[in-house]
């Protein structure tokens, strides 16, 4: 298995490793700051340069049994396995993620109902709420910018699986569960704010999020409603 180096330090950008497989166009490492496709958060962009420096374009991650899957486009040449990599992300996007992904905490706290759905973009992400009466878009607006403007902290630390089914309220989400089997389970704590199990990348205090708007609620369901969030610039 890769060994995911995102998961304790999200503003790793860069890093060496080594090749473990090649499957068609998707390299295996031992190690990497590559986030793979899940929770919502699509996966890393970015590019891997080869001992005789020639550079390889990621164009998505994903996961796998055998590990993380950095996926090159069709025909692009691969390394060989053994070999030594740097591997680097496309920083401004995920960094671009990890702000909209905070974010979505901040609106698990001030919409306080149970998550049916979401997913994170470039610049934009989207939560369903089990909630039958309309929300307020302007509110919840400002509400999120006070959150943002007041510069919680955020960190992260582990649980172990028995402990997060002795308080199962710290699950937000309705229709996933976070990973267990590994016998820890990662919790993002927003001081203050929102503590929940969360396996993504996020910046290390609120105010980095920047203002942001939400453009839209939808009506998706008689217990459903869809609040779409923009950055405000």
């Amino acid at each position: 298995m890769t060994e995911e180096l995102f998961r304790d330090d999200s503003y790793l950008k860069n890093c060496e490793a080594t090749v473990v497989a090649v499957q068609d166009n998707a390299v295996i490492l031992d190690k990497t700051v590559f986030y793979p496709n899940s929770g919502g958060q699509p996966g890393d962009i970015g590019v891997l340069t080869m001992a005789s420096g020639e550079k390889i374009e990621i164009v998505d991650t994903q996961k796998s049994p055998e590990g993380i899957l950095h996926i090159t486009e069709e025909g692009a040449s691969l390394p060989s396995v053994g070999e030594t990599v740097q591997g680097e992300i496309d920083w401004d996007r995920r960094h671009r993620l990890m702000r909209m992904h905070t974010c979505m905490h901040l609106l698990c706290s001030v919409v306080p109902m149970g998550v049916t759905g979401g997913s994170i973009r470039d610049g934009s992400a989207r939560l369903d709420f089990d909630a039958p009466d309309p929300l307020d878009k302007t509110e919840i607006t400002q509400q999120l910018n006070q959150l943002i403007e007041e510069n919680h902290p955020v960190e992260t630390s582990w649980i172990t699986d028995e402990e997060l089914e002795k308080e199962p309220e710290l699950v937000r989400t309705m229709s996933v569960q976070p990973p267990r089997g590994s016998g820890r389970v990662r919790l993002v704590n927003v001081k203050q704010v929102d503590l929940q199990p969360c396996g993504g990348t996020h910046v290390r205090s609120t105010s980095e999020i920047g203002k942001v708007l939400v453009k839209k609620i939808e009506k998706k369901g008689k217990h459903n409603r869809r609040i779409n969030v923009v950055f405000a610039d």
